[in-house]
This record gives C-alpha cells, structure tokens and sequence, in this order.
C-alpha cells in the first residue's frame, strides 16, 4: 500500500519512531521497511518540523502496528565507520544478554547494552563478556545496562536450569548439544559429565531415564551448587551423582563408565587419554575441542591416534558446533571404543 514516509537512517530510526508514537503519527496499519542504510517509517502527515527525516512517499506492506526492529543494531546509534565493528551476535540465558563488545567499542558500551534491554524479550541485565577465565572457568563480566544480580533461570529442552553467570560456566549455545547426546545414551549406562558447569548434559540424561548412574563432575563448587538445585527440581537425585572434584582425581578413582562428556575445548585434551581408559569396551566419548578449520579434516584422525595405546577407538562422528573465531569453530567429536572381544 503507498503511503506518505520519513526516511531516515537506521541510526536516527528507533528515535525517530517514538516521536512519531508520541504525536501519533506513525501509522498502525503499515509496517516499517528497511531499504539499505535508511527506515522508511509510514506517516500520518502533517509532521512537525523538528521531526527530522525526507519525507516521501513509499510502498509498504500492510501488518501490525509499524513492526519493530528485526536486529538489536538498528537501535544502536553509531557513525558508520563504528558499525562495521558491532557485533551481530549475542547469547541470552534467562533474563540476562551477554555480547562481546570489540574494543574498537568499548567507548559505546551502554549504548549497544541499552539496545539490545529494548531488543530482547524480557531482558532484565546485559553484560560485556570479557571470556572465560581460571581453573573454574567463570565469565569476566561488566554490566552494561539493567540491574539485577547474574544469577537466573535458564530453560532449554523442557529443563529450568539454575545459572549465575560470574560464578560457574554456561553456554545456551549447546542445547542441542546437550539434547542429541542425550538421546545417543543406552539403558543401563553408567555417563561421566566431566567439567559438567551447572549440568545441562547430565540434567538431560538424567531427565531422560535411561541411565543407571550420571557422574557429573566439576571443581568448581558454585558449579555444583547451581546443579544440585536444578537436579531437586528435576526429581531424578536417585540418578544423578553431583561431584565436586578435578578430572585427573576423579578419574584415578578408577571408575568405569560406559559414556563420558569432555566438554572442555581448551584443555580437554590433556585429559583425553585418561577418560578413554575408564571408558568400558562398546562405549563412547562426547569430546568438544576448538579446531582450527584447515585442520579440521584430519583432527578426528589425530585423536583415535592419541588413543591407540588403549587400541579400539574410531571417530564414529564429528561436526562443528557453531563458530569460535574467524577461523575456528567448536567441533563435536564422538569417539566409539569397539566391543571387547570373544575368546577365538
């Protein structure tokens, strides 16, 4: 439908949107359109002076109440040479937005947090993450608009999970992680969730029913804590065995299990060998490392080598998870150790 239209930068567009609420305006009837690096806002003339922008007339299509912004970054104003920086993506768990602000924007904090509370439903806090950090793994965190403590409710594949952002690891980008190793896990096994953060592998399985035992396994007793919590929710304790402790002593335990989740894309390797040594003949390990992505065709190879000593193991599959850096991405391996076998 054509209509009269301001069109103005995208920068100016969410300001220039509420001013038109304000006078009432901007029609209800015709939805915003984005053309290039401008808004074209459908109008109810006459426009006051002061109201800046070209006024034009444009084709819209019709919809509800001139439709909100489709990206955070239309509500962040910035010269153009900034907005090549900003990001475009970001993590929400719970009520809480976390972003990973370059430092070419660093100065434009508040204002990319203030867009991204107005963008998000039911935001509540917005954090610059400055990455995970110590044998703990926990967040280096700055507020940058809200208020509220970081401790929330996250909910993924029908489980509340109790999280606190500054005080023990949580990634939303694993759920479906979270939900495929879940489903791979038999009757009867015994699972470790090694470096388990607040236990979205070993809530799933658990929550899941089919196995005997979950050994969920972190050092850090924030961790733990949030776990033990969720899991009382959850209803399966007769399942899950929360376990503060370090992988290396864990394991020299000399536990076996049938499944195990390394999920520690840094450091995890060290360990590798150790957890391929508890695991029993049949079973299999969920390991997650960042790969650089020209190495990527021959690091599953590299892996079953590191194993060989034990003999058995195969990459029975191997994926990127999502995107690290430019150059690398978090890669999901599952390695199968081959049945023991029969006297000849």
């Amino acid at each position: 439908m054509r209509s009269p239209a301001l069109r103005v930068p995208r920068s100016d567009g969410e300001a220039t949107r509420q001013k038109l609420v304000a006078a009432g305006r901007l029609r209800s009837d015709l939805r915003i359109v984005l053309e290039g690096e401008h808004l074209l806002l459908p109008i109810l003339p006459p426009i006051a002076p002061e109201i800046p922008g070209d006024r034009i007339e444009a084709e819209f299509p019709e919809g509800p109440a001139g439709a909100a912004p489709t990206q955070y970054r239309e509500l962040v104003e910035l010269s153009e040479a900034e907005r090549a920086f900003l990001p475009r993506s970001f993590d929400v768990i719970g009520d809480i937005v976390l972003i990973r602000v370059p430092d070419e924007l660093a100065s434009r904090s508040a204002a990319i947090g203030e867009a991204l509370l107005r963008f998000v439903p039911n935001a509540r806090i917005v954090g610059a993450d400055h990455g995970v950090h110590g044998p703990d793994r926990v967040r280096r965190l700055e507020r940058i608009a809200g208020a509220g403590s970081w401790s929330t409710r996250h909910r993924e594949n029908g489980i509340e999970i109790d999280v606190d952002v500054e005080r023990a690891y949580f990634s939303p980008r694993l759920a479906r992680e979270h939900a495929r190793v879940a489903s791979s896990v038999r009757d009867g096994e015994e699972v470790f969730d090694l470096c388990c953060g607040v236990g979205p592998f070993a809530l799933a399985i658990a929550r899941d029913g089919r196995a005997r035992t979950v050994w969920a396994v972190d050092h850090n007793p924030a961790a733990i804590e949030l776990l033990v919590a969720s899991a009382a929710r959850l209803g399966r304790g007769d399942r899950l065995r929360p376990v503060r402790a370090d992988v290396a002593s864990f394991l020299a335990e000399g536990r076996p299990c049938d499944r195990a989740v390394l999920n520690l894309p840094h450091e995890g390797i060290k360990y590798l060998a150790s957890v391929a040594r508890s695991v029993r003949p049949a079973g299999a390990i969920h390991y997650y490392e960042v790969v650089d992505r020209t190495a990527l065709a021959t690091r599953g190879i590299g892996l079953v080598r590191n194993l060989e000593p034990d003999g058995g193991w195969r990459v029975a599959e191997q994926h990127a998870v999502h995107p690290y850096s430019s150059d690398s991405d978090l890669v999901a391996f599952e390695l199968h150790r081959e049945p023991a076998r029969g006297p000849t």
